[in-house]
């Protein structure tokens, strides 16, 4: 199903948000296979979980570049002599391709196959350097805040 919203008159009055504009319009004709759960486990860890029943953790490759997460799987071909001959076939093995755009700060700390459920883990980490510090009037130093809280 295609996202019928026009984002024209949007992009013509904005500048640098293309980006944004191209993952909306392409959000609604992403495919549903294999299905996914994402899941806030504290302020900066993040889990996303990913079903793929039937697929081996060799057949299943993980590749975090910049703020993009890919899962890919494609199941191994049958070696010669184990061929099945299905009746019914209803587990899904077809190969796929999964991508997640992750946030500024964000890494992959790990990931773990279990029971045909993939997890992997995130990790928001913002460097020192980035986080908000309050500057005293006066000359005194700047001191780090973080949420309501103040640490030198």
């Amino acid at each position: 199903m295609r996202n019928s919203f026009d984002w024209t008159p949007y992009r013509r009055s904005t500048v640098g948000f293309d980006r944004l504009f191209d993952f909306l319009e392409n959000s609604g004709s992403a495919e549903n296979y294999p299905p996914f759960d994402i899941e806030k486990i504290a302020d900066d860890h993040f889990r996303i979980t990913v079903a793929v029943a039937g697929f081996k953790s060799d057949e299943i490759d993980l590749t975090a570049q910049q703020n993009m997460l890919t899962v890919s799987g494609r199941k191994a071909a049958p070696k010669e002599g184990e061929e099945r001959q299905l009746l019914y076939s209803g587990i899904a093995t077809r190969a796929f391709e999964r991508r997640f755009q992750l946030a500024d700060f964000v890494r992959v700390d790990k990931a773990d196959l279990a029971d045909g459920l993939l997890t992997i883990d995130l990790v928001r980490e913002v460097p020192e350097a980035m986080k908000p510090h309050k500057i005293a009037i006066g000359g005194g130093s700047a001191t780090l805040i973080e949420g309501d809280k103040k640490a030198a």
